[in-house]
C-alpha cells in the first residue's frame, strides 16, 4: 500500500508533467497564428484560396502544354522489338512444271522457317512546318495569358477579402455602439421609473423607454449573428478554417482616413495596366495567331525520316548473330496541299470573324474600364461627402439628447420628445457607420478600377 506521503509525491509529479506538457504544447503554437491585419489577410488567401490557386495551377498546367507544343519540333526517336513463332507456314502455289510436272498445274510449296524477331529504330525530324511554327509562337502567348490571369485573380481576391475584413469591423463596432446604446436606455429607463414613482412621469413614458430598450437588444442580437456570418465570409474568401478563431488587428476608422482630394488626383489612371486589360490583350493576340495558322496551311510540310532494322530468321530461336539481316531507309516527306474543297479558306474567315469580335469586345472594355473609374470616383466622392455629414448629425443628435434629457429630468420637457431624441441619436449613430462602410467599399472599387488594388 502507498503510503499518504508517497501518494502527494506522486500526485505532484503528475501536475508537474502535465504542465510541462501543456506548456510545451503552447510554446509550439505560433505567436499570432490566428492575428490578422488587412495585408496579411490578403497574402494568407493568396496561398488558401481555391479560385487564385486554381489559376496559379492553370498557369503551370500551360507551361508543361508549351512544353508538349515545344517537343513536336525535336527529333522523334522510337524503338522495337518483335518475335513470331509461325506455328504453320503460309502456303504458296507455284507451277508445278518448275519441278517436272504437269504444265498448268501448281505445286503447293512453304517458304520460311518457324522463328522470326525484328530489332531496330526510328527517327523522325520536322524540318518545316506553318503549324509547328505558328503553334509555339501561340503557346508561349498561352503562357503570358495565364501569368495575367493570376493577375486577375489576385485582384479579385484581393477585393473580396478586403469588403469581408472591413464588413466584420464594421459589425463589430455596431455591436459596441449597440451596448452602449442599450447601457444608456436602460439607465434612463431605470430614472425614469423613479420618477414615475414618485409621481413626475407618466407611465407612457417608461413604457416607450421600454420598447426603445427591447428593440435594442432585439437589434443587437441581430448585428451579432450578422457579424457572426461576416466574419465567417472573410474566413471563407481566405480560405481559412470556418470553425478557428480570427483576430482582426486593423483599426476601423484607419481605412476611410485619406484625404479624398488626394486620393482621387489621378482621374485618368493607366487603365493598360489592368489584368483585365492585359487577359483581352493576350486573348487579341491568340486569335491574330489562329488567323495566322490558318493562312499559312497553304504553304507545304516537310519532314525527314529514317530507320535502321535486323531480323531474325530460323527454325531454332537461339538469336544466334549469324543470323540476323540488316536493313535500313533513309527519306523525306514534302506534303504539298494542293485542293481541299476551300476548307481552308473557311476557316481563315472563320479567324477573322473571331479577331473581330475580340476587338469589338476589347474597344468595349476599354469604355467599360474608363466608366468604372469614373463611376468609382463619384461613389467615393459621395461616400466621403455622406460620411463628413453623418459625423455632424452624431455630434447634433448628441447634443440634442443631452438638452432634452436634462429637460426632461428638470420636468421642462416631455416623454415624448425624450424618445424621439434617444431615436434619432440611434439612427444618426447607425447612418455613420453605413456611410462609413459605404465609404471603405468605394475606395476599394476605385483601387480596383485603377488598377493599383495589388502591385
Amino acid at each position: 500500500m502507498m503510503n499518504k506521503k508517497s501518494g502527494k509525491k506522486m500526485k505532484t509529479l503528475v501536475l508537474l508533467v502535465l504542465s510541462l506538457l501543456i506548456f510545451n504544447a503552447e510554446a509550439q503554437q505560433p505567436a499570432g497564428a490566428n492575428e490578422f491585419s488587412l495585408q496579411s489577410a490578403i497574402e494568407y488567401a493568396l496561398k488558401h484560396n481555391a479560385g487564385y490557386l486554381n489559376a496559379e495551377a492553370d498557369a503551370e498546367y500551360n507551361r508543361y502544354k508549351k512544353n508538349e507544343v515545344l517537343a513536336a519540333g525535336m527529333p522523334q526517336i522510337n524503338g522495337s522489338f518483335g518475335v513470331n513463332d509461325n506455328q504453320i507456314l503460309p502456303t504458296s502455289l507455284i507451277p508445278a512444271q518448275f519441278f517436272g510436272g504437269k504444265p498448268g498445274t501448281f505445286a503447293p510449296v512453304k517458304f520460311g522457317v518457324q522463328y522470326n524477331a525484328t530489332a531496330g529504330g526510328s527517327v523522325s525530324q520536322l524540318l518545316f512546318s506553318s503549324d509547328y511554327l505558328v503553334g509555339v509562337m501561340a503557346a508561349k502567348e498561352v503562357v503570358k495569358l495565364s501569368q495575367k490571369n493570376i493577375l486577375r485573380s489576385k485582384a479579385e481576391t484581393a477585393q473580396n477579402v478586403s469588403k469581408a475584413y472591413y464588413g466584420v469591423l464594421v459589425n463589430r463596432e455596431r455591436i459596441k455602439i449597440l451596448e452602449l446604446n442599450i447601457d444608456r436606455v436602460k439607465l434612463l429607463r431605470d430614472n425614469v421609473e423613479a420618477l414615475n414613482k414618485n409621481g413626475f412621469s407618466e407611465r407612457i413614458d417608461l413604457d416607450r423607454l421600454e420598447v426603445s430598450y427591447n428593440n435594442l437588444t432585439t437589434e443587437k442580437e441581430k448585428t451579432m449573428r450578422l457579424a457572426e456570418l461576416s466574419e465567417a465570409l472573410l474566413k471563407f474568401q481566405m480560405g481559412y478554417e470556418i470553425s478557428a478563431p480570427i483576430i482582426l488587428t486593423d483599426k476601423l476608422d484607419a481605412a476611410a482616413g485619406d484625404n479624398p482630394e488626394i486620393l482621387m488626383l489621378n482621374e485618368k489612371p493607366d487603365l493598360s495596366q489592368r489584368p483585365e486589360y492585359l487577359v483581352m490583350e493576350a486573348q487579341q493576340k491568340l486569335n491574330e495567331y489562329d488567323l495566322r495558322r490558318y493562312r499559312l496551311q497553304y504553304l507545304p510540310t516537310l519532314m525527314a525520316t529514317g530507320s535502321y532494322s535486323q531480323m531474325f530468321q530460323k527454325n531454332q530461336l537461339d538469336f544466334n548473330r549469324n543470323n540476323w539481316y540488316p536493313m535500313a531507309i533513309f527519306g523525306a516527306t514534302l506534303n504539298l496541299p494542293i485542293f481541299d474543297g476551300l476548307a481552308k479558306n473557311a476557316r481563315v474567315q472563320q479567324a477573322k470573324v473571331n479577331l473581330l469580335k475580340t476587338q469589338n469586345n476589347f474597344n468595349q472594355l476599354k469604355l467599360s474600364m474608363e466608366f468604372e473609374v469614373q463611376s468609382a470616383i463619384a461613389n467615393y466622392k459621395n461616400a466621403a461627402a455622406s460620411l463628413q455629414v453623418q459625423k455632424k448629425n452624431i455630434e447634433l443628435a448628441n447634443r440634442i439628447f443631452t438638452t432634452v434629457q436634462k429637460k426632461y429630468e428638470q420636468g421642462l420637457g416631455s416623454g415624448l420628445e425624450l424618445n424621439t431624441a434617444e431615436n434619432d441619436l440611434r439612427q444618426a449613430q447607425t447612418n455613420y457607420y453605413n456611410a462609413l462602410f459605404d465609404l471603405i467599399v468605394a475606395k476599394i472599387d476605385y483601387l480596383k478600377s485603377s488598377g493599383t488594388l495589388v502591385k
